[in-house]
């Protein structure tokens, strides 16, 4: 996860997270806090009328719950740097558990610090890949570095 230094990560490297069942709860406070209400997170009715015959969570709440599922160790871990590529592949449903398998594929040096890019495919319990993303991560490069 994102508890090395910079030099200490390998192109290719690979980890797996935990699992995660999306709740009922989730959707209705994602709504709250983003503001999202859009009717096939909310409406049950409205959702059964469409191609996915139920609700489903919001993309942004699953990256989001994607983010949780990995420690970023304090002191090694500078920044989140950016999200690339995102794309919503399969949809995910309440009752669904999903986790994460990231991949690193790329290493830039900036500095004392660094950029971890990986590939974070999240999948749910059946194997389908719900989203796809490329997400970096900026750490810093060894233990001299002063920790913010």
């Amino acid at each position: 996860m994102f508890n090395k230094y910079f030099h200490q990560y390998e192109i290719g490297e690979t980890w797996m997270s935990k699992g995660r069942t999306i709740t009922e709860a989730d959707l209705v406070m994602f709504s709250a806090f983003s503001g999202d209400w859009f009717p096939l997170h909310t409406d049950k009715e409205y959702a059964a009328n469409t191609q996915f015959k139920q609700r489903i969570a919001h993309g942004m709440l699953i990256l989001s719950v994607a983010t949780g599922l990995f420690h970023f160790e304090p002191g090694i871990v500078v920044a989140f740097y950016g999200l690339e590529k995102v794309r919503f592949i399969n949809p995910t449903f309440v009752g669904d558990t999903i986790h994460v398998e990231l991949k690193v594929i790329d290493l830039f040096e900036k500095g004392y610090q660094g950029v971890v890019t990986v590939i974070q495919e999240i999948k749910k319990q059946t194997g389908e890949t719900v989203a796809i993303a490329n997400m970096k991560i900026m750490v810093n490069s060894d233990a001299n570095v002063k920790k913010i």
